[in-house]
């Protein structure tokens, strides 16, 4: 039975309150709702690929699953074993523990919903990423390395 004199909150997050950061490459990240704002069920971003952009190189997460929703153009995704080409309306589910990556190969803008189950605070990592590329930091193998394995993403070399 459900305790109704202590009922849980709904969270309503207008859009001009969404966060977001630009890539160097021109694409965008907007933070719809991060760990933060759903009890750390989930998150959910939008990411806008800048054209010819390749994203992410093949990585794994040890901690939360990846989904991807492609709302427009055509994105390349690896789904662990393969690239594959996904249209608007596509949709991939990469579980804990799975090589998964994502590029742009067009010369249109490419747009998705990237949900995390359960929540680890993605913007964290978007955040300083774009501020790597924004300040014109450089990170050797070693910091790169640890920069990732901060964040629960770690490297996958493709044969």
């Amino acid at each position: 039975m459900t305790d109704l004199a202590t009922p849980a909150r709904a969270g309503f997050h207008p859009a001009d309150s969404i966060e977001g950061v630009t890539m160097g490459t021109g694409s965008t990240a907007r933070f719809i709702a991060p760990g933060t704002a759903t009890q750390g069920r989930f998150g959910l971003f939008e990411w806008v690929a800048a054209p010819r952009t390749g994203a992410t190189d093949a990585h794994l997460h040890k901690t939360f699953s990846e989904s991807f929703y492609v709302t427009s153009g055509e994105l390349t995704l690896y789904d662990g074993a393969h690239w594959i080409t996904a249209r608007s309306g596509d949709f991939l589910h990469v579980p804990e523990g799975v090589a998964h990556g994502f590029r742009n190969d067009t010369d249109e803008l490419a747009s998705m919903l990237v949900l995390f189950a359960p929540a680890p605070p993605r913007e964290a990592f978007f955040r300083e990423l774009a501020e790597i590329g924004a300040s014109g930091r450089t990170l050797s193998e070693e910091e790169w390395i640890e920069f990732w394995a901060r964040h629960d993403q770690y490297q996958v070399k493709l044969g």
